[in-house]
Order: structure tokens, then C-alpha cells, then sequence
């Protein structure tokens, strides 16, 4: 295209190109999402989307319900399973792109944008993997998009969005207050403050308000068992060293390497350009939220939402930037982004999508650099296994035995592909699964996984071993970790009631 061509076809083309780049990133992550199985943590999601609540001890509920959604349509199918993350990692990609459009980019920083959005580690693996963490980046970005277009459009109507944004934030992971404080902050600091006033700005609080009622209401019901949850796994995290090195981490973990030019560039743009000076309110989004997680010592990736719009905005600055450079400059420029995208992303997808081959060399790298793949294998054989034991069992047992599983992967597992073997729905303390309690009648023998035998000991009168956790590939799953027998256990030291009252536990 010229400078003759029209402007409308200009905006078509660039639009076409951008949701181009989204759908590719979606099918990237489709094409490699049925290798290995199904995550420690899908098999969370899996249960709870068995038993459909307003809310979870682990999260608010849009997650298992959009899991029950693919369950209906798919069944077990991991690519089935999987491709709603996929679309919504796609559609970050995209909405960065559109943030740059309504800053006055064109077309090359859009794509920019839309492709160092989608090569942040965690953002990429995001959409691979069933996660509450797939939809909550999809909404951070959402508002942010939103927030853009209502400072570019001065129409305040866009707090509807916004506040809509942040009712399906506040129905998928909680850490989403954190961005609402850095947003009436950013308010406060800016000319926006005057949406203070606003109807349609207390329209977008009630609407999201309203939308969040469900999961307000159930944790009153529960004596907001979120806050004993979130406690304890924090301090789980703080004694395994997961919250250290918070800002060091957002170089490396957290967006790609490559891309920290650009992201810091749209800092520099948003807080000391004049043509950023209007979109300030986003810059303030992002300082205030780093700022909360670093004083709450957060996990590094919960800040990774907040990343694609400041690349935008420093694909905007950057192409403003090269435009006053020669013809000649401007093109060894544009080459050499593309170049470091395209080898960032093909770092990135080889260490966060499910590519390599099991315990091949570079399975064993990509696997110690996201600590998930492991999680990944042997779910299958563990439930044969304990299919195996329950058919050992006397006759006259087999029929009320139960799975008592440690982990909410076991208990997933059980639930998942027990059926298959006959075997009855898993029970466990752990999270939500002690809220579904232990079945009536009360079980008098037990197929106890992931357990160490003292704490058996303590609640059982005999366990005796009955088999070990294994799979053809030799793969330790961290989430078995150092506890791979299965026991048998008979003989309840107190009545299930009373036990049961204090098996609660989180993980």
C-alpha cells in the first residue's frame, strides 16, 4: 500500500492482519495442546465442574462452569478441553493489538503488540492449559482496551465495559482488586477523576457488583473460607521461595526477555511523553497493582495480565519513534524486531507448549523451566493402579470401598477415569472436596493415595501397602512427589463425623 491508498482500507487491512495473528496464536496452542494429559490442576477444575456451584474454595466459579460447558460438547477430549484457553490467549493478542489502534497506532505496532503479548511466558502457557489464570488475562486486557477507548472517546458509556470486564474478573481469580485499586488510582491521579461524578461510572460499579453477588453471598455462607485458602497456599509459597525475587522475575519469568524494551518503553510513553500523556491512567494501572503485589509478596505471574497494554503502548511510542528515522534505518529497524519476536517465540514455545518428547533432554529443560509438565503424566496409570487394588479386595469389600485421595489431582483423576473401572467419586479434605464430605454410608475400607503412612497411622487402625504409583515413562509427577504407595485401610480410629471435622486442608 501508498500513501494513495484510502484510510478505511488501510484500517480494514490492518484489522484483517491483526485478528489473522490472534487466530494463529489460538491454533498454535490447539495444534500442541493434546500432548502428554490432562494437568494436576485441570483435574481441579474437572471436579468442580462435576458439581457446579456459585463458587469454589479455590476460585470463584466461571472457571468450572466454562469447563462443564466443554465437558458437554467434548467430553474428555484434552484438545476439547483446552480450546477456550486457546481462543482466549488468541484474543489477548488481539485486544493488544486494538489498544494500539485506539493510541494512534498502525499497523506494524499493532502487530507488534499482538505478538509480544502472546510470547510472555506465562501468557503463552496459559493457552495450553485449563486454568483459571486463561480468562482472568483475557479480562485484565479487556478493561484495559475498554479504559483506552473511554480516554480516546471521552464517552463515558464505556464504564458499562469496564465494569463488565471486572464482574468476569471478579467470577475467575480474585487478584483482579488489585488492578481495580490500580484503575481508582489512577482515576484519582489523572483527569479521570471527574468520572467520579459520572452515572455510567457507578453504573459500571453496580454492574459489577451484581455481577460478583453470587460469589460474595456463597463465601458469607462459607465464612469466606477464599481468605483460609489464600493464607495458607501464601505461606506455603513464601516458605518454598515462589514469591521471591518479585521484580527481578518480571525481566525474565514473567515477559519475554525481548519484549522488556517495549514494555518499558510504554512506561516511558504513558508517564514522560506528551502524546502518552492522555492513556496515563493505564501507566498508573500498573505501577499501583506492582506495587500492592510486592507489598503482599505475590507470586511473580500474577501481574502477567497487565503487560500487553503496556506493549502496546510502547509499540506506539516505537513506531513514532522510527518513523523520523531514514528509509534505510527504518527498515534494519523493523527487521530486527522481527527477527527477536520470531526467535523469542520460538524460545518460549519450546520451553511452555507440550512439544518435546518425554524425558528427551529438552523435555527434562522445558519441564525444570515451567515446573508443570511433570503434572502432566501419569494420571491414567495411577487410577488403573487403584482399579487393580480394588479388585484385589475380598468380594464383600469391594462394592462400599472409597478412594481417599490427598491431592485435588488424585481426587480429579479418580473422578475422571474411574468410571471407566466402576470406581466411586474420589473424596478428599482438600479445598472443595471437603465440602462434598465422605459419602453415605460412611466408607469401612479405603484405597488411601498420596498419603504418607504416619499420617494413616493416625487415623486408621491397620493400612498395609497394596501397590506403588508408576508410568511407562518414568516421570516423577511433583504432585504424587515423594508419596507414590497406595494403601488399603480398614478401621477408623474415631467415627466419620468427628474425623471428618478436622480433615479440612488446602493445597
Amino acid at each position: 500500500m501508498d500513501d494513495s491508498t484510502p484510510a478505511h482500507q488501510i484500517k480494514t487491512v490492518s484489522t484483517i492482519a491483526l485478528w489473522l495473528t490472534g487466530l494463529a496464536f489460538a491454533a498454535i496452542h490447539i495444534a500442541f495442546s493434546g500432548r502428554y494429559g490432562f494437568h494436576r490442576d485441570e483435574l481441579l477444575s474437572y471436579s468442580n465442574a462435576m458439581h457446579l456451584d456459585w463458587c469454589y474454595v479455590v476460585y470463584p466459579p466461571l472457571t468450572a462452569w466454562l469447563a462443564r460447558a466443554e465437558l458437554i460438547v467434548f467430553g474428555t477430549n484434552l484438545m476439547g478441553y483446552r480450546l477456550l484457553p486457546a481462543v482466549a490467549i488468541g484474543m489477548v493478542s488481539v485486544l493488544a493489538g486494538l489498544i494500539v489502534r485506539t493510541m494512534g497506532g498502525g499497523r506494524r505496532s499493532m502487530l507488534v503488540a499482538a505478538v509480544a503479548a502472546g510470547i510472555a511466558g506465562p501468557i503463552c502457557f496459559a493457552g495450553c492449559f485449563f486454568s483459571y489464570m486463561s480468562f482472568d488475562l483475557l479480562w485484565w486486557v479487556l478493561i484495559a482496551w475498554a479504559t483506552v477507548e473511554l480516554v480516546r472517546s471521552q464517552n463515558a458509556r464505556w464504564w458499562i465495559v469496564i465494569g463488565a470486564g471486572f464482574g468476569l474478573g471478579l467470577l475467575t481469580k480474585y487478584t483482579i482488586l488489585a488492578y481495580a485499586a490500580g484503575l481508582l488510582v489512577g482515576m484519582l491521579l489523572t483527569s479521570n477523576r471527574r468520572y467520579f461524578r459520572s452515572g455510567w461510572f457507578w453504573g459500571g460499579v453496580a454492574l459489577a457488583l451484581v455481577m460478583a453477588l453470587p460469589v460474595i453471598v456463597w463465601q458469607f455462607q462459607h465464612h469466606f473460607v477464599a481468605l483460609a485458602w489464600m493464607k495458607s497456599i501464601h505461606t506455603r509459597d513464601m516458605g518454598w521461595g515462589r514469591t521471591d525475587h518479585f521484580i527481578p522475575n518480571q525481566f525474565w519469568n514473567v515477559t519475554s526477555p525481548v519484549t522488556v524494551p517495549l514494555w518499558l518503553a510504554g512506561l516511558w510513553f504513558l508517564f514522560r511523553n506528551r502524546e502518552g500523556k492522555p492513556f496515563r491512567i493505564i501507566g498508573w494501572m500498573y505501577v499501583i497493582t506492582l506495587i500492592l503485589f510486592v507489598i503482599a509478596k505475590a507470586r511473580d505471574y500474577y501481574l502477567a495480565p497487565a503487560y500487553p497494554m503496556l506493549m502496546a503502548a510502547g509499540a506506539v511510542w516505537g513506531e513514532s519513534w522510527v518513523g523520523q528515522k531514514s528509509r534505510r534505518a527504518q527498515a534494519a529497524i523493523t527487521r530486527t524486531v522481527w527477527i527477536s519476536l520470531a526467535v523469542s517465540a520460538m524460545l518460549v514455545f519450546a520451553l511452555t507448549l507440550p512439544i518435546a518428547p518425554i524425558q528427551s533432554p529438552w523435555w527434562r529443560i522445558a519441564d525444570a523451566a515451567n515446573d508443570c509438565f511433570n503434572m502432566e503424566i501419569g494420571w491414567p496409570e495411577l487410577v488403573a493402579t487403584v482399579a487393580q487394588v480394588r479388585d484385589s479386595l475380598p468380594s464383600e469389600e469391594r462394592n462400599g470401598v472409597r478412594v481417599l485421595a490427598a491431592d485435588e489431582g488424585e481426587a480429579g483423576a479418580v473422578n475422571m477415569y474411574g468410571p471407566a473401572y466402576g470406581l466411586k467419586e474420589a473424596i478428599s479434605g482438600m479445598n472443595s472436596n471437603w465440602l462434598r464430605g465422605y459419602g453415605n454410608p460412611p466408607p469401612q475400607t479405603v484405597i488411601a493415595v498420596g498419603f504418607k503412612k504416619s499420617t494413616l497411622d493416625n487415623i486408621f487402625g491397620s493400612c498395609e501397602v497394596a501397590a506403588r504409583e508408576s508410568n511407562p515413562d518414568g516421570v516423577v509427577n511433583t504432585a504424587v512427589g515423594d508419596r507414590p504407595l497406595i494403601y488399603v485401610c480398614r478401621n477408623i480410629r474415631e467415627p466419620w463425623p468427628e474425623f471428618w471435622k478436622s480433615f479440612q486442608y488446602y493445597g
